[in-house]
């Protein structure tokens, strides 16, 4: 874990928000303009292989530039330091999982709630991204009431299992799209990821119903 005050190029860590497998996240200060930010560090064993970390990059970039009201905003990525990161709006609320544990929503908010993740991938898909392991986990609920997926792509071959090797009690796996590789979490994934082939955008729409049935 970083230590609070610890800097990451212009980044200045205030404090931690969350860590797991795929990295860890703070909430930290832009110093160059002023702002809070979430910035999430990803694993140092991700950072040593030049492979992932270039894929990381080329996908970071691409959701950056989706721009989508459903999309979690990514301002910045890159290396500092041996750290690989990427900078993402900060966020007030809390996690479509978190909200699920008080028990099941209303119809109506579902059904508001399925229409803005709808949004969502219809806008990632159309620019060819497929986010891979769609979950209550990685979409969140602002004070607002607003939707936004998180995760596209970030956790990319961060793990990788065999579709052999697969758990059916981990909670998360990291996604990959190559044939062989197990990605996505257990109880959302199609039956394409489960057996370890390639998948596309109609894994996200399995997840997807998967969500609103839940």
């Amino acid at each position: 874990m970083l230590e609070t005050g610890t800097k990451i190029g212009p980044y200045e860590i205030t404090g931690a928000l969350g860590a797991g497998g795929m990295g860890e996240v703070y909430r930290a200060r832009d110093t160059k303009l002023g702002r809070d930010v979430a910035i999430k560090v990803l694993p140092e064993s991700f950072a040593k292989d030049e492979r992932r970390v270039a894929r990381f990059e080329r996908e970071a970039r691409a959701v950056a530039a989706l721009s989508h009201p459903n999309i979690l905003a990514i301002h910045d990525f890159g290396r500092e330091d041996g750290h690989v990161f990427a900078v993402m709006e900060l966020l007030e609320g809390e996690t479509l999982r978190e909200r699920l544990a008080l028990g099941a929503l209303p119809v109506r908010k579902a059904i508001e709630y399925g229409a803005q993740m709808a949004r969502g991938l219809a806008a990632a898909h159309e620019k060819s991204i497929t986010h891979r392991d769609l979950k209550p986990d990685n979409l969140f609920i602002t004070h607002d009431g607003h939707l936004k997926i998180f995760d596209f792509g970030l956790a990319t071959e961060a793990v990788e299992t065999s579709a052999g090797d697969l758990d059916s009690s981990a909670p998360t796996r990291a996604a990959v799209t190559d044939p062989g590789v197990v990605l996505g979490t257990v109880g959302y994934m199609s039956p394409e990821q489960v057996r370890g082939e390639r998948v596309d955008h109609r894994s996200d729409i399995f997840a997807f119903g998967s969500i609103l049935y839940e």
